[in-house]
């Protein structure tokens, strides 16, 4: 199955707080004008967004170029930015 092209809404990871037990869903077509998080904007793309359950408070870094490995997560993938 294909899907539109996910665009890259940042450069860098950001880093957020999440809250233990609380659901979030991060977007990860590119789109969302709530980054990191999903606004509904994927909505025809055919790309979901990933939707997770914070298993303890704290900060993490969240993946800004959508390219990550290990999503929602930053693994570093930005460094690898495309040729233009």
């Amino acid at each position: 199955m294909s899907h539109s092209p996910v665009h890259r809404a940042d450069d860098a990871p950001v880093k957020i707080h999440l809250d233990a037990g609380q659901t979030y869903a991060w977007c990860a077509c590119g789109r969302s004008g709530d980054q990191p998080f999903c606004d509904g904007s994927h909505q025809g793309t055919g790309i979901d967004p990933v939707v997770f359950e914070a298993e303890e408070d704290g900060e993490v870094w969240l993946c800004m170029c959508k390219q990550t490995k290990t999503p929602p997560l930053c693994d570093g993938s930005h460094k690898n930015k495309p040729e233009k």
